[in-house]
């Protein structure tokens, strides 16, 4: 193990993104954060929206695997921060935006070693990975309309396209849990392993494509994203637009507050009240 020494690209980077340099080439990447199950933080979402762009210019980087610190993978935002303002969450769109496009033209591999709870971000982190290695038992949430506001991050670009429009609906709209190995069945990821074995397993792939044909390898992986995914942004745009005006709305707020108290959230727009929702039926009749 080796952590970037100083004047090194990866330098700059927090200890919530710890860095290592393994052999031949692969660069681990930590979200380490763990006695907050490695929620991020507003900084953490820039510095990992602008990771991707660094380890595809870095010539000692060959491949690259991200992971969790302790028990967790990543369990998205960290609810402890303060509400974001629509300012806010403005920015956090175009960021998101950024890591997305930065993600996907990245010719570089990338491996998620999900060792435990991947929720909201931390799912769509582990889903954008080119491969996904990830624990029997760890749990697999999207959640975003259980505290009203739309899946943005990943689920329109990627969800459809892994396990087919009938599951992908499934599992958005209700904010279903799943655990590794029946996201393996399904095909959402790519392995499942006992939980021991799952950062093993990652860098052991992670070696294998190091030391195979690099030009082949990155340009198979940009052969399949291109159209594919790369073709799908515009789509995934949508949903990030609809969920970050979700932030100003009164759902959300609702559901802030039912976390801060420990109940269960009472939506206003399922209860008559603070809804700025229009069905098409009400769209037509004002056209």
């Amino acid at each position: 193990m080796t952590a970037p020494a100083a004047g090194d690209v990866f330098s700059r980077y927090p200890e919530e993104v710890q860095i290592e340099r393994k052999p031949n080439g692969v660069l681990l990447i930590t979200l380490n954060r763990p006695d907050r199950l490695n929620s991020l933080t507003m900084p953490m979402f820039e510095y990992m929206s602008d990771i991707w762009i660094d380890i595809d210019r870095d010539p000692e980087t060959r491949v690259a695997v991200v992971t969790g610190a302790g028990r967790a993978f990543c369990t998205g935002m960290d609810v402890a921060q303060p509400d974001p303002t629509l300012e806010e969450a403005i920015a956090l769109m175009e960021t998101e935006r950024r890591r997305l496009s930065n993600l996907l033209n990245m010719d570089k591999p990338l491996i998620s070693a999900v060792n435990g709870p991947a929720v909201g971000w931390g799912l769509s982190m582990a889903l954008l990975a080119d491969i996904s290695v990830v624990a029997e038992d760890a749990v697999l949430l999207d959640g975003h309309t259980r505290v009203g506001v739309v899946a943005g991050d990943h689920s329109s670009l990627i969800w459809p396209l892994l396990v087919g429009m009938a599951k992908a609906k499934y599992y958005q709209l209700t904010s279903a849990r799943m655990n590794g190995a029946e996201a393996e069945r399904i095909g959402l990821v790519s392995l499942s392993e006992p939980q021991h074995a799952v950062l093993d397993r990652a860098l052991a792939i992670a070696d294998d494509l190091a030391l195979g044909s690099q030009q082949a390898i990155r340009w198979t992986k940009r052969s399949l994203n291109t159209g594919w995914l790369t073709n799908a942004l515009p789509q995934q745009e949508l949903s990030a637009a609809l969920e970050t005006l979700g932030f100003a709305g009164a759902d959300y707020l609702e559901a802030r507050q039912a976390f801060r108290e420990g109940r269960e959230a009472r939506f206003p727009s399922a209860h008559g009240a603070g809804s700025s929702l229009s069905s098409s039926a009400g769209r037509e009749a004002a056209g």
